[in-house]
């Protein structure tokens, strides 16, 4: 490519980039934690170097699409009509399409459209796995109003400018008042990554809708580099938040609780100060062969017994399930759990109060022809779906995030 032509397109990125900020009024989220660490002015939504989403533009940028179980599409985006109340919802599917932070093998960027698009091949009904069995339950077609709000249009080129459109979207999409207040206090939301690093936005959404989380965190890893990884020796500012740090940066804001824990771990750590880390920052771990020693129930009872009656994040990286089972991720680990495992799992979790949750990491280009880790990662949502369904959260929730 000549070099005027490269000139070219730097001009229409940088372009791009500058229409996604748009100047307005100061930030209004003072008392939040901020971090001590260098990265804070750039990473944190109060990073005073970085201008305010217009949400306008952003509501503009939704773009029509098949949705998640053809559920409705709602622009959340937008602003409600007064007396309108037809855009609200109690549960809103979010996509994420970004992978500008990962370490290992791209590709998530795709993951919400591959997981919508198995979705379609699906019939869901009233499921024979869910708590209530007896009776049956259909999450999507409950009490709860489910809508798929779509994805915002995420900066492929700049990963501060993504972070915070990503922000700024989870926080328009909760702040809506929920479609039934008589059973739950506000909307939730169930993202669809997205590289990993796309939870921080969601769990300082709900920080600031609901306060301190535990975290249940799904993965194969928490070792170097991944999840509760610090960040000294990073190589620069910029790269210290990324799909592998966004925990650590989590508890470093002020956004969960020190009763988080870890289930399906099985990769090794690379530094002994990834284990004290990880505790210092409030997880205790379920590593993958325990489904073998302890059980199914086991696993289960652990988490419950960790988590107790705190509210609670669920986060799923697709790599919690073996490669046989789920192949098109960016860092696969053997001797995973099978897709089987992991759903009688989190049908275990029924009746924790679920505020929030996603599926990551799914990357379609690795995946098979008859999309194993696609469906694998729908059938995630559905079980994630349910557990909300099945737990309406009430109390206190902010109406201003």
């Amino acid at each position: 490519m000549r070099r005027g032509s490269i000139l070219s397109l730097l001009g229409l990125s940088t372009h791009w980039s500058a229409s996604v900020v748009a100047k307005a009024k100061d930030g209004n989220d003072e008392g939040q934690h901020r971090l001590k660490h260098p990265l804070a002015s750039m990473a944190s939504p109060e990073a005073a170097s970085m201008e305010h989403i217009d949400d306008d533009m952003l509501a503009r940028r939704v773009q029509r699409f098949t949705t998640f179980g053809h559920v409705p599409y709602v622009n959340c985006f937008a602003k409600e009509e007064k007396g309108d109340n037809s855009s609200r919802y109690d549960i809103a599917i979010l996509g994420a399409p970004s992978d500008i932070a990962v370490t290992g093998r791209p590709g998530a960027r795709f993951g919400p459209s591959s997981i919508r698009s198995a979705s379609e091949s699906k019939s869901y009904g009233y499921s024979v796995f869910t708590a209530v069995a007896s009776v049956g339950r259909d999450p999507l077609r409950d009490w709860a109003r489910v809508v798929d709000c779509g994805d915002p249009r995420l900066s492929p080129l700049d990963k501060l400018v993504a972070f915070r459109t990503l922000d700024r979207a989870h926080e328009l999409v909760s702040l809506r008042p929920a479609a039934n207040p008589n059973r739950t206090a506000a909307p939730r939301v169930l993202m669809l990554g997205g590289d990993h690093s796309t939870t921080l936005s969601a769990l300082r959404a709900v920080h600031k809708r609901w306060g301190k989380v535990s975290v249940v965190h799904f993965d194969s890893h928490i070792g170097e580099r991944l999840n509760t990884w610090d960040t000294e020796g990073a190589v620069s500012e910029y790269a210290k938040l990324d799909h592998g740090t966004f925990l650590y940066f989590a508890h470093e804001e002020g956004l969960i609780l020190d009763t988080s824990i870890h289930a399906g771990i099985r990769a090794p750590h690379y530094f002994h100060r990834d284990i004290t880390n990880d505790r210092r920052v409030g997880f205790a771990t379920v590593n993958a062969r325990e489904v073998d020693t302890i059980g199914i129930r086991g696993v289960v009872d652990k988490i419950r017994q960790r988590v107790g009656d705190s509210r609670v994040y669920v986060t799923v990286d697709i790599d919690v399930l073996d490669p046989a089972f789920a192949p098109a991720t960016g860092t696969p680990e053997p001797g995973g759990w099978s897709t089987r495992e992991l759903l009688t799992i989190l049908q275990g979790l029924e009746g924790l109060n679920v505020v929030g949750a996603d599926v990551v990491e799914v990357a379609p280009v690795y995946d098979t022809a008859s999309q194993t880790t696609a469906l694998a990662a729908a059938e995630v949502v559905i079980s994630l779906l349910d557990l909300m369904v099945g737990s309406p959260v009430k109390g206190n929730a902010s109406q201003t995030p």
